[in-house]
């Protein structure tokens, strides 16, 4: 028996469980990609699979709708593959524990990969259909958008001929986007020298941090645990003599850390204890309310002193003063829609660690967003200045345009109709600090006409992700309403 057998609509989670039983991480989405493949073939459509993975597929219009304009259904393949720390699952080989206690859909320990799972779902179901009336249909599945779009910057739309695009990547029920924040990803790399030095190894970790999508969750103010570690560690060395190993935090650029761990070497494991302890309790009452569960821990990993090598005192001024300074969270609000955050810089991940010899890197790699294409060439280029100032390099990559909105919207006209109909209420049309792919249609179709909505969500991008089951089906209904419209 299926998991989520006795949930409705029966189609839409049938599909949904079929997707969460294929592993496909960012990177990893060739065995869906492939799935739809067979779908499309077993349903006699016709379908499109290009080198890099995407897809699309076509279904005729229904008896009575074949002058309707076409429409796009579009979501993207991959997930963001996040787990608790008791988690064994191998995101690479297995499928995900789906939970559920009918009103809410989860995974075991994992994240759900509702963004953007539930697209699929929905596409795969509207497309098997043979009772839904529909004009032409056409649905483009990208690969990738959790690592900077990749599959939209790539796919080719010289045969798809619908120019308005439903994009089913949104995570809040009666909210439809119309516009988004600009991006790119920045890799930055500091050239970092240890030395032997001798005194008692302790580990050292931030954990119980919330994290989050750091495009939808970036104003809620939560802790960067990666950012957080350069302050703590300056903190400690400041009461006893702490000299750092190794660092690793985060695993996506554009989730908000959440953990951080390292090891160091001190000449007094209790005041770096006491120190550690006084943070956590500072940093406690800073985040009152969005972090409340933060934990700082420093233990001791040997009784007796040790020789190792650790960062020496030039690399070490370098690394806390790359943490402590280099900008993070939210930078600007934007001054035209009001509570919405224009630019913002998230430090994702973070690696330091020593390599041959005593030669080492520290590795950070950042998510840059703006709604104003100046605003993140500054903030980009700032960041940059101060990495190579010290020596370093950076690269960036899938940098991707911003969704203008549209001032006149037959699309979200049609939406904003059906809700009111089926939900006796406006609902809101806003835009999004987080990147959609609709900026890269439109830049390679300018004539493309595109909304952004979807079913609630929760905690995207973290382990306790989840799907809320009522959502799911209201907005099926609206997709449904809106595909019967003439």
């Amino acid at each position: 028996m299926r998991v989520l057998e006795n949930l409705k609509p029966e189609r839409v989670f049938y599909y949904f469980e079929e997707i969460c039983s294929i592993p496909h991480g960012s990177g990893n989405v060739q065995a869906l990609s492939d799935y739809c493949v067979r779908f499309a073939k077993e349903n006699e459509l016709w379908v499109k699979q290009d080198e890099m993975g995407n897809i699309i597929i076509r279904k005729e219009a229904s008896v009575g709708y074949e002058d309707a304009e076409p429409l796009i259904l579009q979501g993207h393949m991959d997930m963001v593959c996040e787990k608790t720390r008791e988690s064994g699952i191998d995101f690479l080989q297995d499928g995900l524990e789906l939970k559920t206690d009918g009103k809410k859909v989860w995974a075991n320990g994992t994240t759900l990969g509702g963004d953007d799972g539930i697209a699929i779902a929905y596409a795969l179901a509207v497309l098997e259909a043979k009772d839904i009336a529909h004009p032409m249909l056409e649905a483009i599945f990208t690969v990738d958008e959790e690592i900077g779009l990749l599959g939209a910057t790539g796919i080719d739309l010289s045969e798809v001929r619908g120019r308005r695009l439903i994009n089913l990547d949104s995570e809040d029920e009666g909210i439809f986007l119309t516009s988004c924040a600009g991006g790119l990803s920045l890799e930055c790399s500091l050239p970092m020298q240890f030395e032997e030095r001798t005194g008692f190894l302790c580990s050292i970790e931030i954990a119980g941090c919330k994290g989050g999508h750091s495009g939808i969750e970036i104003h809620k103010g939560r802790l960067n645990s990666n950012q957080a570690m350069g302050r703590i560690l300056h903190a400690m060395n400041r009461q006893t003599e702490c000299h750092v190993i190794c660092l690793s935090g985060g695993s996506k650029d554009n989730a908000i850390p959440r953990y951080t761990e390292g090891q160091i070497l001190t000449e007094d494991i209790k005041a770096a204890q006491q120190a550690a302890k006084k943070l956590q309790e500072e940093l406690r009452r800073e985040y009152a309310g969005k972090d409340d569960d933060l934990t700082v821990t420093v233990k001791a990993q040997s009784e007796k002193q040790e020789s190792v090598l650790c960062l020496d005192a030039s690399s070490q001024s370098m690394l806390f003063n790359t943490l402590m300074n280099l900008p993070g969270g939210v930078q600007a609000m934007s001054a035209d829609v009001e509570g919405m955050v224009e630019t913002s810089l998230n430090m994702g991940v973070m690696k330091l660690e020593c390599g041959e010899g005593t030669s080492g890197t520290l590795v950070m790699r950042l998510a840059v967003r703006s709604a104003m294409e100046s605003a993140k060439q500054y903030l980009t280029e700032r960041t940059i200045m101060m990495v190579e100032q010290q020596g370093g390099t950076c690269r960036t990559d899938g940098d991707y345009p911003g969704w203008a909105y549209r001032r006149q919207s037959p699309l979200r006209d049609m939406f904003v109709r059906a809700y009111e109909k089926l939900y006796g209420k406006e609902p809101v049309c806003e835009g999004v600090h987080a990147g959609v792919e609709c900026g890269l249609f439109v830049g390679k179709a300018p004539d493309m006409d595109c909304i952004s909505l979807g079913p609630d969500m929760q905690n995207v991008h973290t382990a306790e992700e989840s799907l809320d089951v009522a959502s799911v089906e209201r907005t099926w209904k609206l997709l449904l309403d809106v595909l019967s419209e003439r």
